[in-house]
């Protein structure tokens, strides 16, 4: 201790830095369940599912934003499906959760059939290196395009994908194709209204990718059960566990 300070004033700095230091936790328990309100009000309004938190979720894709915040968990999840031009496809909408902060909103489309070609369209501005990343491809449009098969992508981007993804928006980091997905990642803090328009968007890029068969894969699509509510996969789906509720899932999940 610096000789000619007093103890006490080393006492009060360390009790008004404990107050602030729990004063800025209470400011983001505040904002977390205000953004859980939010989704749970905005799901309850689209006639979707709500969940508080899903640690599975994530782990059915490692592309895209996924990879790159290293999700942990899936929180305040909104799971439905919407209307494209080609027909209904399942969404999701969750945060993702990372080292105990939420560093973005993820949101997905499912599409009709599984791409072989990983796709990640990323922003020039946005730091996106990580340990794996696909190689990389190419400037396409205002985003740069990675992709595990290099010929794949080139056959799979044409100058409709190009204008649909430089439509999304310069608050979305990332949009990526991934399996039977189309994801974006947004900024956290963003509301209803913008999810609604990017929902949207990831649509016509899934019409634009993945155009829709009615009867290709069925069962892989929103059905309503007895009580009108939907549900996701089937029994032939190996995934349909980690979204439609087992009986191991822990006691704060709520089975979709």
């Amino acid at each position: 201790m610096p000789v000619g300070i007093p103890a006490w004033i080393w006492f009060v700095i360390a009790v008004a830095a404990a107050v602030a230091g729990l004063a800025l936790l209470a400011v983001d328990r505040a904002k977390e369940g205000s953004r859980n309100r939010e989704r749970a009000r905005w799901a309850d309004l689209r006639g979707w599912q709500f969940v508080e938190e899903d640690e599975r979720l994530p782990q059915r894709w490692s592309a895209g934003a996924i990879g790159y915040f290293g999700a942990e968990a899936a929180v305040n999840v909104v799971a439905g499906s919407t209307f494209t031009s080609d027909g209904r496809r399942s969404v999701f909408v969750f945060d993702v959760e990372s080292d105990g902060v939420i560093p973005a909103v993820i949101v997905a489309v499912r599409c009709n059939h599984v791409h072989p070609v990983l796709l990640e369209l990323w922003l020039a501005s946005v730091p996106f290196q990580r340990a794996e990343m696909p190689e990389l491809l190419g400037p396409v449009g205002q985003r740069y395009a990675f992709a595990d098969d290099i010929a794949g992508a080139r056959s799979l981007i044409t100058q409709e994908l190009v204008d649909a993804a430089d439509a999304l928006g310069g608050d979305v980091g990332v949009a990526w194709l991934e399996g039977d997905w189309v994801l974006a990642s947004v900024a956290p803090n963003v509301g209803p209204s913008r999810l609604e328009r990017l929902l949207r968007d990831l649509g016509e890029i899934a019409d634009i990718v993945d155009p829709f068969d009615e009867d290709a894969l069925p069962g892989r699509h929103w059905q309503e059960n007895g009580d009108g509510a939907a549900a996701l996969g089937d029994a032939g789906d190996p995934d349909a566990d980690l979204i439609s509720g087992t009986d191991d899932l822990p006691s704060r999940q709520h089975p979709f």
